[in-house]
């Protein structure tokens, strides 16, 4: 597929299968967080099927495995990565020595090594008295090659930084020379205010970055260097030591900040962030922001092939960049799903849910020309675009063949003599042809077929040759029913209650999710996103409240029930 048609996108699947389906070169970004090699019980996080037995792939043979797993789904990454995009690789001290010889420096190359981070996650706890306590993560930095995009990332001065320590009314400065060594002839070597800086081998360095505040950029070019330091005075810049050295005021918000390094202190986890939705190796929005700026810019196509908690979408969809989220769990994407719900507005672009499994009542309440264009390529074949003048035809094989498309169920024989009727019409040449050479001379995809349609099919097929293919949606793509969700609640004391949500699926519930200020015209927006039980309990103030629920089966199908909770005042 081309970025364009695969891009905004959250798919449920093995990434490596999902990352051979990506056009090569076309990606300009990618984060991958595998999960990490350590230890096998905490590793399983969702639980689910898919991860479980991704997680099984990985152990089968040790490290030897898991860096074999991983070098294979690096190479695809490697293979789908622009000419002048990068990859952020991020693991801990179990592997990342592994992951860098055997897998990075051997597939990316060590001379486009871009650097490697260190993340301090967390401070120390008790194991530290015990042993020298590991408080950060390492993320590989490396491009494909040496024409990668990057962009400087300039942070604030931390509390602790000393640097600014004078204040006046205008904000906090230091005082910074206005000579620098060497002398040079010109300008910057004249003098101003009775001072020549050559006398002690040196030359006037004025700040552009004050000038342009004062004046505009433009003066940098028209402002000679003694019109520049006259501008500094008489707007009160430049003061004078008591030995008549001048200084020029720093101030700390003309400061672009300190540039970022590869020692990433600053940036806390999400163990106590309102960010925390569960998910025990979630990282933190800030960390993704922080990467996503630094190498793409707004409309590029960012990818994290193990998507998780699904910060890195979040993100990439707040800044304006296209992006693929691809997991193996289906708890991660649904999760990923219900967080990209939160933040949807007038103005998100939208996004597609790719399931393994449809539900049957969405794709029964499509848009008719939609649905249509939908299955058609699902099945392999090209949608009309005009819709007028085909036969009634709503699309075709590769080879010309016509397809139609009916949603609905029990298609009778009627549909079946119609369609002959036009097949024969629209193409006489082609449906002979492929009468002659025994192939199918249309295709009809519906919901279910009647005994009278198929009937006359086999009728068809055996007395004049003429086959005509049935095709359910459900041989195309697998579908299945959304979980019944009931949800009831009850008073506990004044203003506080205990809510219980029950659901039926065939597939099993993986987990609950709640919105406890539901408004419908807003759609399902999540307070509360992995609830493996079904039950919580709230304080509510006097007035209407409208609480909803969504059951999450095994399947990544979900249903929701809602009720609306009436708390009078006591008084």
């Amino acid at each position: 597929m081309t970025p364009e048609d695969f891009s905004n996108k959250l798919i449920l699947g093995d990434n490596l299968e999902k990352l051979k389906e990506i056009e090569s070169d076309s990606i300009d970004l990618i984060y991958a967080d595998p999960p990490f090699f350590s230890n096998r019980n905490y590793e399983v996080i969702w639980g689910d099927e898919g991860e479980v037995r991704s997680f099984e792939d990985r152990w089968s043979g040790g490290i030897e495995q898991y860096i074999s797993w991983l070098k294979e789904r690096v190479r695809e990454m490697y293979r789908v990565l622009k000419p002048t995009g990068s990859i952020f690789l991020h693991c801990d001290w179990h592997a990342d020595a592994y992951i860098r010889v055997d897998i990075m420096d051997q597939i990316f190359l060590s001379q486009n090594f871009k650097g490697e981070i260190i993340w301090q996650r967390h401070n120390a706890h008790n194991d530290a008295k015990k042993k020298l306590a590991v408080l950060s993560d390492t993320i590989w930095y490396y491009s494909k090659s040496e024409k990668n995009l990057y962009n400087p990332i300039y942070i604030s001065f931390d509390k602790h930084n000393n640097h600014y320590n004078l204040e006046d009314e205008n904000g906090k400065y230091f005082l910074g020379d206005l000579t620098a060594p060497n002398t040079r002839k010109g300008e910057s070597g004249s003098e101003w205010k009775g001072i020549n800086p050559t006398e002690k081998g040196r030359s006037w360095a004025v700040p552009n970055i004050i000038v342009e505040n004062l004046a505009g950029n433009s003066a940098i070019k028209t402002l000679t260097v003694q019109e520049k330091l006259d501008l500094l005075y008489d707007n009160g810049f430049i003061v004078f030591s008591k030995n008549g050295i001048p200084s020029v005021k720093r101030y700390e918000y003309m400061s672009k900040g300190r540039l970022v390094g590869n020692l990433w202190y600053d940036i806390q986890n999400v163990s106590v962030s309102k960010e925390k939705i569960g998910y025990p190796t979630q990282k933190p929005e800030a960390l993704l922001y922080r990467i996503i700026e630094m190498a793409s810019n707004e409309g590029d196509i960012v990818l994290d092939p193990f998507v998780g908690g699904g910060t890195t979408v979040v993100v990439a969809d707040k800044l304006k960049r296209k992006w693929i989220g691809i997991d193996q769990s289906v708890a991660a994407i649904k999760v990923s799903d219900l967080r990209l719900k939160n933040q949807q507005d007038l103005y998100s672009k939208p996004y597609e849910l790719q399931l393994r499994v449809h539900d049957y009542d969405t794709l029964r309440s499509k848009d008719a020309f939609e649905f249509e264009k939908w299955i058609i390529e699902k099945f392999g074949g090209i949608s009309n675009q005009k819709q007028r003048n085909d036969f009634g035809m709503d699309g075709k094989m590769p080879d010309n063949t016509p397809i139609q498309v009916k949603r609905s169920d029990n298609i009778g024989r009627n549909v079946i003599d119609n369609f002959l009727s036009a097949v024969q019409r629209s193409d006489e040449q082609l449906f002979e042809k492929n009468k002659a050479a025994g192939k199918a001379v249309g295709y009809i995809i519906a919901f279910s077929f009647g005994r009278g349609a198929v009937e006359e099919v086999a009728r068809l097929k055996n007395k004049k040759h003429i086959i005509i293919e049935l095709k359910k949606v459900s041989d195309i793509v697998p579908y299945g029913n959304a979980p019944k969700v009931s949800l009831t609640a009850n008073e506990l004391e004044n203003y506080k209650y205990a809510f219980e949500a029950t659901a039926e699926s065939d597939t099993g519930i993986a987990f609950y999710s709640w919105d406890f200020n539901h408004k419908p015209e807003d759609g399902f927006k999540a307070e509360v996103y992995l609830d493996k039980e079904g039950k919580q309990v709230r304080k509510f103030q006097p007035g209407e409240h409208q609480i909803a629920v969504e059951a999450t089966d095994k399947s990544g199908l979900d249903g929701m029930d809602k009720m609306e909770l009436k708390v009078q005042e006591v008084e």
